[in-house]
């Protein structure tokens, strides 16, 4: 090496001597370079300090690898810190438009009450929210691309805290089903556009990890909703938890507006309808999303089209009925956060093709349980390891979908979601129709080793095709 080197110091110790405030006298320098010394190497051999008149040279050949390390170092913590206020800004709005999805289903009975409307027409509510939130997708992904993403969330999640409001002062049930209509229309503008944010302002090698934790707060909505329309009805009845539900929206609304003030602007681009409609075209040519977008279809399908089920499934085997199958649900949201809490840990030692083959197993073993728990504890925990199942295919198959099109973004996931919850909307009835015809036994099993099989040909799909 052309530069002194100490022998065995640390860098603080070579700061203090290259530091010109600290007058140092000796080195352990065996170094030519030493010219003012009188035979260097000879007094280093001898085991003696040779004076230290090499030391500025050491500085400056020196100080530009120290300077471009901490410089590295610093450059990394910054992008942590921007991605963890990346994810603080949005979470509050994801958890809020999870809570506002999921807050009507323990308030049937009470607006039932109210409007005098049968149950199971009250319980449409759900279903008038989750459709036009999948109908609006094709159209709300070209919008955010062409227009700015984080423009179109901050607009239709202040819609979605007008239409909540509209629901909790609504006179009659039919007003009450419109604004529910349009609040999920609205909320469909949220989730996925958030994840087409986080896909282009998150390094692929950080994507996984800042969406899992982003779909921890998802989760919470989900349970927090139901838990807290349950708990808070009988104090403020239904108006009173809608009325909550809209001012979390709204302060989720004020969150964003202060972030987006302080960051710089998006671009913009107009808006053209045939350019949108080719850009899905070459989407859907790409032979990755011949694979991913079916996948994701058959995801919510099999594993979402039990939920309506599980309490008759309880009642006829005498092990429960609404309680233990929202208590199963509530599992499944926990299966989902412990995903989160392990996530990095799975991408280091297993990697994405392994997660979601596991997530087919495990999927496989919780519909297996549901159709043969002995037990209400089996049963339950069959929810839980559903959840933590679909999650480890889920948020996989999200991020290769991030990775499909880096240029359109919004549309790559307006067709994922489109496609996730059309998936949930027909394996409702589906499992109905084959339950009705086969019995729920087999016809669960039978989704099971769909989903394994599944898991099976997605984890074989190389990233790339």
């Amino acid at each position: 090496m052309s530069a002194c080197m100490p022998v065995r110091r640390s860098a603080p110790a070579v700061r203090r001597a290259c530091c010109p405030r600290s007058r140092p006298t000796r080195c352990w320098c065996a170094s030519a370079i030493c010219s003012r010394s009188r035979s260097p190497s000879i007094e280093a051999s001898r085991g003696r300090r040779a004076p230290c008149h090499a030391v500025p040279r050491l500085c400056r050949a020196a100080a530009p690898v120290q300077t471009s390390a901490m410089a590295d170092i610093d450059d990394a913590r910054a992008e942590d810190r921007r991605i963890r206020k990346l994810i603080a800004v949005f979470a509050i709005s994801a958890f809020a438009a999870s809570m506002v999805a999921r807050a009507t289903d323990p308030l049937v009975l009470a607006i039932s009450r109210e409007f005098l409307v049968p149950e199971a027409t009250v319980a449409l509510l759900g279903s008038a929210f989750a459709l036009p939130y999948a109908l609006v997708q094709p159209f709300l992904g070209p919008i955010g691309d062409a227009l700015g993403k984080k423009r179109i969330i901050l607009l239709c999640q202040f819609l979605v805290a007008l239409m909540v409001l509209g629901c909790a002062i609504s006179p009659a049930f039919l007003p009450l089903l419109l604004m529910r209509a349009l609040s999920g229309a609205a909320a469909g503008g949220t989730m996925p556009l958030t994840l087409a944010v986080f896909g282009d302002e998150v390094p692929a090698a950080k994507r996984q990890v800042a969406i899992s934790r982003l779909l921890m707060f998802t989760i919470c909505g989900q349970i927090g909703g139901g838990i807290t329309s349950a708990i808070l009805e009988p104090l403020l009845g239904w108006r009173g938890v809608l009325l909550l539900c809209a001012g979390l929206t709204f302060t989720a609304v004020i969150i964003m507006f202060m972030a987006r003030r302080r960051a710089p602007a998006e671009p913009m681009q107009p808006f053209r309808p045939g350019e949108a409609m080719r850009r899905y075209a070459t989407i859907l040519r790409l032979p990755q999303a011949r694979v991913l977008y079916p996948a994701v279809a058959l995801e919510g399908a099999l594993i979402f089209g039990a939920f309506p089920h599980l309490a008759p499934i309880l009642q006829s085997r005498g092990l429960g009925g609404t309680q233990e199958a929202g208590l199963a649900l509530s599992c499944f949201g926990a299966g989902g956060f412990f995903y989160g809490l392990i996530v990095t840990w799975l991408l280091r030692y297993l990697g994405q093709a392994w997660m979601v083959r596991l997530g087919g197993l495990m999927g496989f073993l919780a519909l297996v349980g549901f159709a043969l728990a002995p037990s209400t504890p089996l049963f339950v925990a069959s929810g839980l390891a559903l959840g933590l199942g679909f999650f480890l295919m889920h948020n996989t198959l999200q991020v290769r979908v991030l990775e499909l099109a880096p240029t359109s973004r919004g549309s790559a996931i307006a067709l994922h979601a489109f496609g996730f919850f059309s998936g949930q909307s027909l394996g409702a009835a589906l499992t109905g129709l084959g339950a009705s015809a086969i019995g729920y036994v087999p016809c669960l099993i039978a989704s099971g080793l769909c989903l394994l099989a599944l898991g099976v040909w997605v984890g074989h799909t190389p990233k790339r095709a």
